[in-house]
């Protein structure tokens, strides 16, 4: 009987310590990461330190879109650039096509 009892109450907790994992999993997908500021990339991406960013330092959208962010076509893409960039599609966006 003892043996039933602890059973039971291993397998509430297991399924309450699983639902609460997987409500907090679906609570971060809907929060919106929000883009990074020019600032926030020359200090994560800009590995020569010389204040620009280069394709070769870049990753993901920004570096896909290099050629149509660098208007000026100095092999850098500067703040003004980067503000003026089209906004990358989140994933959702691109499912549904």
């Amino acid at each position: 009987m003892k043996s039933n009892n602890i059973k039971k109450a291993v397998l509430v907790i297991l399924c309450c310590i699983g639902s609460v994992t997987l409500s907090n999993a679906q609570d971060q997908k809907r929060e919106r990461k929000e883009p990074p500021t020019y600032a926030q990339l020359l200090k994560d991406l800009d590995k020569n330190e010389d204040g620009k960013l280069s394709k070769a330092e870049l990753k993901g959208p920004l570096k896909e879109d290099f050629d149509k962010i660098d208007t000026d076509k100095d092999g850098f893409i500067s703040e003004k650039e980067f503000k003026k960039a089209p906004k990358p599609k989140d994933k959702g966006q691109r499912d549904r096509k």
